[in-house]
């Protein structure tokens, strides 16, 4: 899967998810750190790229509807740290292992919520 990881998001990720056969871009290697969200997931999805950020301006399934992009994977922590986000983001994809492209999901300490393309929304 094509991946593209957001600047909140652990530079060793990156390496994690390349392992796992992943074909992954970051916004630190790519020279948009500091830029805009809205230029961000313009960029994700010109290439074709999933979306994984820990960024609350994404947090609208409405907004971003399952099926209407590559997919995005909005991690969200209570304690965020560098462990814990791999971790989390890791356990998804271990899970998941269908294909998770054009879905919405949201993974916490408690659960993985996905939406998927044609999934009513609440």
């Amino acid at each position: 899967m094509k991946i593209k990881l957001d600047e909140n998001l652990p530079t060793r990720l990156a390496r994690d998810l390349r392992t796992l056969g992943h074909d992954v871009e970051t916004v630190r290697e790519e020279g948009l750190e500091g830029r805009d969200d809205g230029t961000i997931w313009d960029v994700s999805q010109s290439e074709g790229r999933f979306l994984i950020t820990q960024d609350l301006d994404f947090s609208d399934a409405r907004k971003f509807a399952p099926g209407s992009h590559q997919g995005l994977l909005l991690v969200r922590l209570r304690d965020p740290g560098r462990q814990a986000l791999a971790d989390a983001v890791l356990h998804v994809f271990s899970v998941l292992a269908d294909d998770v492209s054009g879905c919405f999901i949201v993974v916490s300490e408690r659960k993985i919520r996905v939406l998927r393309p044609g999934d009513p929304l609440r």
